[in-house]
């Protein structure tokens, strides 16, 4: 409980007010509704602002905490028998303007992603302004019937990111929105140049581990099969236990591993 509390950490409200007096005075606006969502984000503060843009504050300890998953993931790739594909960046700004990038590139491949407008700093904090997507819902919070018939698309954008060098690298259910019965994917990590195929097989475990508790393990592993092959399923099994370790991630690793090589059979 104690290691959650740090990793989400707290932004003091006087910070907090000086994001929001700096966002007001930039977008002229003369008064502000903020609201806070309640999720497990660890590497910001995020919030919707009058109904029309979702803000993300990136803090210090953000940054700190994306060091030490950094630092996790790229050990879970030595693991994997991969060399480490995940970087790290210096400061909150960065972070901010490389989760910006790497949504304006996932529009550009023609993956769904909320429209990318800004990032700014204030007081050396990050902040990255998104379109606000309305009445959305998350994986986890859907009939599993829904998902089950979503997850082939959930697939086939991970496979256009990755055949364009693009890697999600934080794929879990609070990452993937459903509105309006389509997929939009949010807070994409950075990975190294070269390293485009063991962070493929990374968000594909991934995705199967997001996948498994809703809708099973044969149906998870039938979906990836659409679009990837036993050979990357495979790359992908070998990160099953490393991802089954993340605090943000409980499903039968086991399972399936073996819906996995029955296929590869």
């Amino acid at each position: 409980m104690a290691f959650r509390r740090f990793l989400r950490g707290q932004l003091p409200w006087s910070r907090l007010e000086a994001v929001f007096h700096a966002f007001a005075t930039r977008y002229e606006e003369e008064a502000l509704r903020v609201t806070f969502l309640d999720a497990d984000n660890w590497l910001s503060t995020p919030c919707v602002v009058n109904d029309e843009w979702f803000v993300k504050v990136v803090s210090e300890q953000n940054s700190l905490v994306h060091t030490v998953f950094t630092a996790g993931r790229n050990l879970g790739a030595a693991t994997a028998g991969t060399e480490g594909f995940f970087e790290h960046f210096g400061t909150p700004a960065e972070m901010a303007a490389h989760e910006l990038e790497a949504t304006r590139r996932m529009r550009e491949l023609g993956v769904n992603a909320p429209e990318p407008i800004e990032t700014f700093e204030v007081d050396g904090l990050g902040i990255v302004v998104l379109e606000y997507l309305p009445e959305f819902r998350t994986l986890e919070d859907l009939d599993p019937r829904v998902v089950e018939a979503l997850a082939p698309s959930l697939f086939e954008s991970l496979h256009t990111m990755h055949e364009d060098g693009l890697a999600h690298g934080d794929l879990r259910a609070e990452n993937v929105l459903v509105r309006d019965g389509e997929l939009y994917f949010i807070d994409a990590t950075k990975v190294r140049d070269g390293g485009i195929e063991g962070a493929s097989a990374y968000d594909v475990a991934c995705a199967l581990a997001t996948l498994e508790p809703i809708v099973g393990a044969k149906a998870a592993v039938a979906a990836a099969g659409e679009r990837y092959d036993a050979a990357a399923l495979l790359r992908a099994e070998d990160f099953l236990d490393f991802v089954n370790l993340r605090p943000d991630h409980d499903f039968d690793a086991a399972t399936v591993r073996g819906e996995i090589e029955k296929g590869a059979a």
